[in-house]
């Protein structure tokens, strides 16, 4: 089941992002919370899926304004869910972008070739995933 928190706390700077909902698909609850610890100075609501079946079903309820995507996770991939949402009319325009600990050329590309919108490479540091969660709101 997802789960799903209202963060506050905008500050005028974020008044661009404010309302973003934002979905964090991860297969490791530490990594959901770290990152939900990171957002919560942006405002906005934060959703989170295990899995890639499980954000499929929690999109389908309410799209997100963003993604932010592991790449290895049971089920379905990351790079398989983004082919799926940037494959389809309704979801191709949510920005998405992948976090891993792969960190090669290759994953980059392969992540781009994806749809992705941009890619973070863990250990993600706050202000990198700020400034780009930021970008990526501000553009939708």
């Amino acid at each position: 089941m997802g789960n799903e928190s209202a963060h506050s706390g905008k500050g005028a700077a974020d008044a661009g992002v404010a309302g973003g909902d934002i979905l964090i698909v991860d297969d490791h609850e530490q990594n959901i919370e770290l990152l939900e610890a990171y957002l919560d100075e942006l405002g906005g609501s934060v959703r989170s899926a295990r899995d890639g079946l499980e954000a499929l079903r929690l999109i389908e309820a309410k799209k997100p304004r963003l993604i932010l995507l592991d790449v290895m996770m049971p089920k379905m991939s990351g790079f398989q869910l983004c082919r799926k949402l940037k494959g389809d009319a309704a979801t191709r325009d949510i920005r998405v972008i992948m976090i891993t600990a792969l960190g090669e050329e290759s994953d980059k590309a392969r992540a781009a070739d994806c749809g992705a919108d941009d890619f973070l490479t863990k250990p993600v540091a706050k202000p990198d995933l700020l400034d780009r969660v930021r970008l990526m709101l501000a553009r939708g």
